[in-house]
C-alpha cells in the first residue's frame, strides 16, 4: 500500500514533540502562563496577521495580562515563508512541534488557513500533557469537526479527543448562504472557481452543493467548480471560456493571496462589470486593503463567517473593544477576523482561569466555556457544540463599495 508523505511527517513529527515533553509533564503549573498565536505573518495575510496580534496584546492589556490566579505572556509564530508569501505546510508542521515543546505555553490561537490547521490540529492532540488547546479565529473548512472529507474529522484526533475549537462558523453554513443571496439578487446561472487548496475547495463545494439545491445551474464541472492557477500571469483563456457560457454570476471559493488580484482584474476586463456579470467571493477575501483598493473590486459581494465590525452591538464591550483598539493603535482593526482573534484568546483566557494551570485542565475546561454577549469582544455569546463549533450560525453579506466592505445583509443559518 502506498503511504502518504504528507500523513507520515506529521505522525513522525507529533512523536519527536511528544518524546520532548515526556520529561516536563506535571500536575500542576507555574504562575506565569503563555498563550501563542500561529497565523501567517508573510505576503498578502501580514496585516491582517499583524491586526490579530495587536488585538490579542490589547485585550491582555484590558485583563491586566491576569486569568485567574495565572500572569499570562503573549507569543506569535509565522506559519508563512517569504518564498510562498502564504502558510506553508512543513512551517505549520514545525509549528506545532514547537507548541508542543514550548514546557511554558498552554494553549494555541490560530491559524487562519484550515490548511494549516489540518496539520497542527492531530500534533496538538496527541501532546502527552494535553492534548493541547487550538482555537481558531478563521478556520471555516468543515472537516476539521464535521464529517466532509474522507476520514474526517475523526483523522485530526487520534486521541479521539476534540482539543480543536473555533469562534467562527463553518463553510456548510456561508456557502448555503452565499447561494440563498445570490438567488435573491436573481441569478439563474453561475460558473464556480476555486483556488485548489483546502479552504477555497471546502467553500465552492458548499457553494456548489446548495446552489443546486435552490434551482440555480451551476455551469462549471465538478463538486467544487475549476480550479484556477495562482502562478498564472493572466486569466484570459479562463474567462473567455466563461463569458461564452453567460453566466449570472462568477462564484470564487478561495482567498486573496493566491493571485486574487489578477484574477479580479481579469474577471473585469473579459466579463464585465461587477453589475454586469456578478461577482461573489467568500471571507477569504475580507480584511484585504489591497484587495479593497483595486477598482475592478467595485460591485463585488462577500460573505462573512460570522459579525462584521460595524455590526457589533454598540454601547457594550464589543463597541468598547474597538474604541480601545483605535485609541491604542490609532487605526482601526484590519478586519473581523482580527477581533474575532481576540474573541478566540477570551475563550482561552476563560478556560485557563477556570483552570490549574495545565494543558489537560485547559482542555477540559473548554467545555463549559460560557461567554455572554455582553461579555464577548464581538458581541455575541462564546459557547461550542460538541464538535467545538460556536453554537451562533451567523452569515453576513457584504459589497466592495467606495473602497470599503460594506453591510448588505445578515443571514442566520438555521
Amino acid at each position: 500500500m502506498k503511504k502518504n508523505p504528507a500523513k507520515v511527517a506529521i505522525v513522525a513529527l507529533a512523536a519527536a514533540a511528544v518524546s520532548l515533553t515526556l520529561v516536563s509533564s506535571s500536575s500542576s503549573a507555574a504562575t506565569t502562563l503563555y498563550i501563542s498565536s500561529d497565523l501567517p505573518k508573510q505576503g498578502g495575510s501580514a496585516d491582517q496577521s499583524a491586526s490579530t496580534n495587536k488585538a490579542i496584546r490589547l485585550l491582555l492589556k484590558q485583563m491586566n495580562n491576569k486569568a485567574g490566579k495565572f500572569t499570562i505572556k503573549f507569543r506569535e509564530y509565522d506559519n508563512s515563508t517569504a518564498a510562498k508569501g502564504s502558510w506553508d505546510d512543513a512551517q505549520c508542521a514545525k509549528n506545532a512541534q514547537a507548541h508542543v515543546a514550548a514546557r511554558d505555553e498552554v494553549a494555541v490561537m490560530g491559524t487562519y488557513n484550515s490548511g494549516c490547521a489540518k496539520i497542527i490540529v492531530p500534533i496538538l492532540n496527541q501532546d502527552p500533557k494535553g492534548p493541547m488547546v487550538m482555537v481558531s479565529n478563521a478556520n471555516t473548512n468543515p472537516g476539521l469537526t464535521k464529517t466532509w472529507g474522507p476520514g474526517e474529522p475523526e483523522k485530526y484526533y487520534p486521541t479521539g479527543k476534540r482539543n480543536y475549537f473555533r469562534v467562527v462558523t463553518t463553510d456548510d453554513n456561508q456557502g448555503a448562504a452565499a447561494a440563498e443571496y445570490a438567488k435573491s439578487l436573481g441569478v439563474k446561472k453561475v460558473y464556480v472557481l476555486n483556488d485548489r487548496q483546502t479552504y477555497g475547495q471546502g467553500v465552492a463545494q458548499a457553494f456548489t452543493t446548495s446552489a443546486k439545491k435552490l434551482g440555480l445551474t451551476v455551469l462549471s464541472d465538478g463538486v467544487a467548480g475549476e480550479g484556477w492557477d495562482d502562478k498564472a500571469s493572466n486569466y484570459e483563456a479562463l474567462f473567455t471560456k466563461i463569458k461564452a457560457l453567460t453566466p449570472d454570476m462568477v462564484y470564487v471559493g478561495g482567498i486573496f493571496d493566491l493571485n486574487g488580484g489578477q484574477l479580479v482584474k481579469d474577471k473585469v476586463k473579459y466579463l464585465g462589470s461587477n453589475t454586469a456579470v456578478k461577482f461573489m467571493m467568500p471571507d477569504g477575501f475580507t480584511g484585504y486593503p489591497d484587495f479593497l483598493a483595486l477598482p475592478e473590486a467595485a460591485g463585488a459581494y462577500l460573505s462573512f463567517t460570522g459579525l462584521s465590525i460595524d455590526q457589533f452591538p454598540k454601547g457594550g464591550v464589543a463597541e468598547q473593544f474597538q474604541d480601545e483598539y483605535l485609541l491604542t493603535y490609532g487605526e482601526a482593526p484590519t478586519s473581523s477576523f482580527s477581533v474575532y482573534g481576540a474573541a478566540a484568546a477570551q475563550v482561552i483566557l476563560d478556560a485557563i482561569s477556570r483552570s490549574n494551570g495545565t494543558r489537560k485542565d485547559i482542555f477540559a475546561k473548554m467545555a463549559t466555556v460560557n461567554i455572554p454577549a455582553s461579555k464577548s469582544v464581538v458581541g455575541t455569546a462564546l459557547k461550542f457544540d460538541k464538535n467545538g463549533d460556536i453554537m451562533s450560525r451567523d452569515i453576513t453579506i457584504l459589497i466592495v463599495k467606495d473602497k470599503t466592505e460594506t453591510f448588505v445583509k445578515k443571514i442566520t443559518v438555521k
